[in-house]
């Protein structure tokens, strides 16, 4: 099994200017909204991913010229304590690790 690190680069930009914030095509901040996460309270929705995210194995789903992609899927309990079945995207280059995305994990439960 393996597991990224929980001190993971998680940028500020990708949670307050892409997964919190509305958009026109794959809109993910009412998906967050559910469980209470918005630009107010982004730094819970990071302290979150690292806790409660970032502690699950991660399953290698690509190697490219840019690094490896591994993938983790996770339940994300919210502030307001509704839970959200996610899917994040992680890459790993020169012994970084970063943060890449989050969706609905549409494969959970099933």
């Amino acid at each position: 099994m393996v597991f990224l690190p929980e001190d993971a680069i998680i940028a500020e930009e990708k949670l307050t200017n892409y997964l919190l914030v509305p958009l026109p095509k794959d809109d993910k901040s009412q998906f967050l909204a559910r469980a209470g996460y918005t630009v107010d309270n982004w730094q819970q929705l990071e302290q979150d991913l690292r806790t409660q995210v970032l502690t699950q194995p991660a399953e290698q789903i690509e190697v490219n010229r840019y690094g490896e992609k591994y993938a983790i899927r996770a339940c994300l309990r919210g502030i307001n304590g509704v839970e959200l079945n996610i899917l994040t995207i992680w890459m790993v280059a020169n012994g970084t690790t970063k943060f890449v995305t989050l969706v609905p994990d549409k494969g959970a439960n099933q």
